[in-house]
């Protein structure tokens, strides 16, 4: 996923990127309010997630979220020290998704990133006036919870089927390991890790595409979407 970086702090953006690149993400990084509605020509320019600090420098950030709402549906998340209820409030009233107060935690920024950029359903991966993802042969319907594989309905666990479905409403996008293990088995990573591995072969055996689920080393999964 690209990811715009708008800070003007340049050793905060590089620790930052440094560990968003870790996590599968291509950081542009924009130091103004200037700079960051730019990059977001034409329509959003591609970006994934805004990631916006509000202490810049040529403008203030809140007026930055609500040109960039005006500009792109992009989802924006504002990172900042103003802790108080109204400032979060304002912002979110301004076109933010999200409220991260610093100082933060890392794990938990990542999780509200993936959080908000799955709520962005991409245009390729679903078919107006159809609750079904479309992914090559493909086909995922989520109110019936059935896949079907160039027509053919292929039998998942309940689990197999939320596993699928979280990888698949983001196609390319790295999942870490914790992040799977807490929205799909709603519990913390410790002695489930086992568990996703079990069940990522077993969806790459079901679904006889077995570089569907890519493994990323050292992060997580992703689903590589296949050719039509």
């Amino acid at each position: 996923m690209r990811l715009l970086l708008v800070e003007d702090d340049n050793h905060v953006a590089a620790a930052l990127s440094a560990v968003l690149a870790r996590h599968g993400f291509a950081v542009t990084h924009a130091r103004s309010g200037e700079e960051a509605l730019q990059a977001l020509v034409p329509e959003g320019a591609g970006f994934g997630v805004v990631l916006l600090d509000l202490g810049l420098p040529d403008q203030d950030g809140y007026e930055v979220c609500g040109k960039i709402r005006k500009r792109t549906s992009t989802p924006v998340i504002m990172v900042t020290a103003r802790a108080d209820v109204r400032s979060r409030i304002h912002g979110l009233n301004l076109g933010a998704d999200d409220y991260v107060v610093k100082p933060y935690d890392t794990g938990e920024l990542l999780a509200r990133i993936h959080a908000v950029a799955r709520r962005a359903v991409p245009d390729d991966a679903a078919t107006p006036g159809d609750d079904a993802l479309h992914l090559g042969p493909v086909r995922i319907e989520l109110p019936t919870r059935q896949v079907s594989v160039d027509g053919s309905v292929v039998q998942l666990t309940r689990k197999e089927f939320d596993l699928l479905a979280l990888l698949a409403q983001r196609p390319g996008v790295v999942f870490r390991r914790e992040q799977i293990i807490s929205e799909v088995w709603r519990t913390s990573w410790e002695g489930t890790g086992r568990t996703l591995e079990v069940h990522v072969a077993s969806l790459r055996s079901k679904l006889r595409m077995p570089a569907l689920i890519e493994t990323v080393r050292g992060v997580g999964y992703r689903l590589v979407a296949p050719a039509a």
